[in-house]
């Protein structure tokens, strides 16, 4: 158990938080649970935080904290939307017990709303604009956070996939077939595939 802080900074409590649901998953956080990570009394906690919904967040922030948004360098939208994709993927899957709560919070967390207008930045740079930059955008928050959600929930290497390549083939042939073919992808590979078709279908639209 960690010795009680002197003052608690919300990086002490996001910390904390993390840890907890790291053992236990999401369902294990509570404000009793922190407190405990903490060395400390419930009621104490509530003079930093205000409920779970609010450590929830603040995990979320500090998960998404590491996410460079710096894209200066590369060439071209869909490159610049590349990086900032595989960057927010890759810290996610990286605390996949935070998974469940990446969706639910994101749009709280400081870090997630500057990454979505640096990603807003690229598009409108590429001469996206109103309702067709909603949906390009949308589009591809939409397979980032999915993917993480499907990595974390029914990844290709999972009792999923085998459970499909075991179906009869003459009921399901091009299930089967497919998961036989899908096993043996490795994740990274599975994510940045995927993202090149995204990104070629929106720059097509």
């Amino acid at each position: 158990m960690m010795p009680r802080p002197r003052s608690l900074t919300p990086a002490l409590l996001a910390r904390a938080a993390l840890a907890v649901i790291e053992r236990g998953g999401p369902a294990a956080l509570s404000m009793r649970a922190v407190a405990q990570e903490l060395g400390m009394g419930t009621m104490s906690l509530y003079r930093y935080v205000q409920s779970r919904e609010q450590l929830e967040t603040m995990v979320v922030d500090l998960v998404l904290e590491g996410v460079d948004l710096d894209v200066g360098r590369h060439r071209g939208w869909t490159g610049k939307a590349t990086e900032l994709a595989v960057r927010a993927h890759a810290v996610a899957t990286a605390h996949p017990a935070v998974t469940p709560l990446l969706l639910a919070r994101r749009h709280a967390s400081g870090h997630a709303l500057r990454w979505g207008e640096a990603l807003l930045g690229v598009l409108t740079e590429a001469g996206f604009s109103g309702q067709g930059r909603a949906i390009a955008f949308r589009t591809i928050v939409a397979y980032v956070f999915g993917s993480v959600q499907l990595q974390y929930l029914g990844p290709l290497g999972g009792e999923g996939t085998e459970a499909i390549a075991a179906l009869p083939r003459d009921a399901f042939p091009l299930l089967a077939d497919t998961a036989r073919s899908a096993r043996g992808i490795p994740a990274e590979t599975e994510f940045l595939n995927g993202l090149k078709l995204v990104l070629r279908g929106i720059g097509e639209t």
